[in-house]
């Protein structure tokens, strides 16, 4: 299963044009952000409503739109019913929202933008912590394998929860969950292994 999650697709809109350390800062302000907006459920929606409108402006239809929300509806479903349940509609509607509103955000960033010219923006900013033992190089190689794992361990869900279901005929979210965990630690310790194989070995 091919993961369509925050994959960049070129192009030449007003938002591919825009410069990548420009966007990540938007969305490092937003996610500051979010901790005060959540607290109305109408100005996220409004915030929801003003990202959405972003994605045909950087050339991206409807169905883009949704292959981004999509791996998220079981969260934002749980979330929600939660929420409801122990806070009442409004607020359930502001959390979900705003976890939406970053989600489509990041992703609309990644469509728009190179993996590297992220990376890049990241390491430059890195720079001048060196002097306190932060090395940049080593930050921006924990970034790019947090990105491509991404994808990774989508896969690994889907799956899982297809061999569940073809095995019980329903969904079990323990019998996903533990399954799902023993198979990402142990590409994680493939990955770790080969890491450490190239030098890397912190």
């Amino acid at each position: 299963m091919r993961s369509t999650l925050g994959l960049y697709r070129p192009g030449d809109s007003p938002l591919h044009r825009l410069p990548p350390g420009a966007k990540l800062l938007a969305l490092v302000v937003l996610g500051a952000a979010s901790v005060w907006l959540q607290g109305w459920w109408y100005v996220v929606l409004g915030c929801l409503a003003a990202v959405l409108a972003l994605y045909p402006l950087g050339g991206f239809g409807p169905k883009v739109a949704w292959q981004q929300a999509r791996p998220m509806l079981f969260l934002l479903g749980f979330t929600a019913v939660f929420q409801t349940w122990s806070l009442g509609w409004r607020q359930a509607v502001a959390i979900t929202g705003m976890i939406l509103v970053l989600v489509m955000a990041a992703a609309l960033v990644t469509l728009t933008t190179r993996t590297t010219a992220l990376i890049d923006v990241v390491v430059r900013c890195c720079k001048p912590f060196q002097r306190f033992g932060i090395d940049p190089e080593r930050v921006g190689l924990m970034l790019n394998l947090g990105i491509r794992c991404v994808p990774l361990v989508a896969a690994i869900a889907a799956e899982v929860k297809e061999a569940q279901i073809a095995r019980l005929g329903q969904f079990s979210l323990r019998a996903f969950a533990v399954p799902l965990v023993v198979r990402s630690l142990r590409d994680a310790d493939s990955l770790g292994e080969a890491l450490a194989a190239r030098g890397i070995d912190d």
